[in-house]
């Protein structure tokens, strides 16, 4: 495509749809980032679009990922010791519920996505 075909974008196609058929483009739009008109057009073109997954969100889930990988080698770490060189049993409780709010906040994330896409 080029800079002429984008400039000479005077020629409208109409698409009558249901209002349910409304709303379902729109909500399909905000997956990929792309206005209503822009993604039919590119779809009709041959475009496939790639899911905009949000990037905040993959790096949120990966963060959560790496602590709790840390939190449980620490609670790894705390069982294996030999009785009275671990960690005391508040700081595991501490651990257990640091890892009980990261398990929240990843189930959090991962249904707003679920709901956005």
């Amino acid at each position: 495509m080029t800079d002429t075909d984008k400039k000479d974008r005077q020629h409208p196609i109409k698409v009558y749809v249901s209002a349910t058929e409304r709303e379902e483009i729109e909500r399909r739009t905000g997956g990929v980032k792309m206005p209503p008109s822009t993604l039919m057009r590119s779809l009709a073109l041959g475009f496939e679009p790639r899911s905009a997954f949000d990037k905040d969100a993959i790096g949120a889930l990966i963060k959560l990922h790496a602590d709790q990988g840390r939190l449980g080698g620490l609670l790894k770490l705390w069982l294996t010791e030999k009785k009275g060189e671990g960690t005391n049993a508040s700081e595991v409780r501490s651990v257990l519920r640091q890892i009980e709010s990261l398990q929240m906040e990843l189930a959090r994330i991962v249904m707003a996505e679920k709901k956005r896409l």
